[in-house]
């Protein structure tokens, strides 16, 4: 394996207590922190691990998104990543568009493996991942919690409805990372301070050649309804009384 392609998306901090704009036309990120997606995190993490198994692989973090999504691929570059590409724009760009425009750079740097979160945290679509898949014409492993490298093959440990479920794909493949698949490292200074120096390359939208028209509209944002403050009972009596008198047990 010579080369591991990982995305890496841009996203509210998950500690940032998210609130809707006055007029419901979506969520303030204006001075609000931004990170990266923990599940790419945790793809990265794998590629990294990947690596420190033995495996002379060189890592590129991928992102789509506004020149500020620098900051997070400097964060990829402070883990461990070789270098990263900036596909810039200010536009929102939904699952389908960004598969797209990932799988042009799959097609300049023939990696071996793809490896994305299995969603981001912001619109919780878990679809980028398949949709790269699909187009790419190879093989996929959604969901992964754990990951063996044998030779041109992969094998995976998903967790599904019905427990745990072990496959094993031909490479080239994408694979999504799932919560229990690793923990990611933490970044020291000395990393932050070498990533400065990885190459960053940006490459403007536009020049992909990829229609990004978004194909749905999002009418209205609304937060969700304040709940009920608990109610402490002294015995199953009083729960039960309480429950006959809300009408919900007769």
């Amino acid at each position: 394996m010579q080369k591991i392609l990982v995305g890496i998306k841009r996203v509210v901090d998950y500690n940032v207590r998210v609130r809707v704009k006055p007029d419901g036309s979506g969520v303030v990120t204006d001075g609000v922190k931004m990170s990266v997606n923990p599940f790419d995190e945790i793809a990265l993490e794998e590629a990294l691990r990947i690596r420190e198994r033995g495996e002379p692989v060189e890592i590129v973090a991928v992102s789509i998104g506004p020149d500020d999504a620098q900051q997070q691929l400097r964060t990829a570059l402070a883990m461990g990543a070789d270098r990263a590409i900036l596909i810039k724009t200010d536009q929102m760009i939904e699952p389908l568009a960004a598969a797209k425009l990932m799988l042009e750079i799959i097609k300049k740097e023939n990696p071996e493996l793809v490896i994305v979160g299995k969603q981001a945290i912001d619109d919780d679509s878990a679809q980028t991942g398949p949709m790269i898949a699909a187009l790419w014409g190879r093989p996929q492993a959604t969901f992964c919690s754990k990951l063996d490298l044998k030779g041109n093959t992969a094998v995976i440990l998903r967790e599904v409805d019905a427990g745990l479920e072990t496959i094993e794909i031909d490479l080239p493949a994408v694979i999504s990372a799932d919560l229990r698949l690793n923990e990611p490292r933490y970044v020291k200074l000395p990393d932050i301070m070498k990533a400065k120096k990885k190459p960053l390359d940006v490459i403007e939208i536009a020049s992909l050649g990829i229609d990004t028209t978004p194909g749905l509209k999002t009418l209205l944002t609304e937060p969700p309804k304040p709940r009920a403050k608990g109610v402490m009972v002294k015995d199953v009596a009083e729960l039960v009384d309480a429950l006959k008198k809300r009408g919900l047990v007769s």
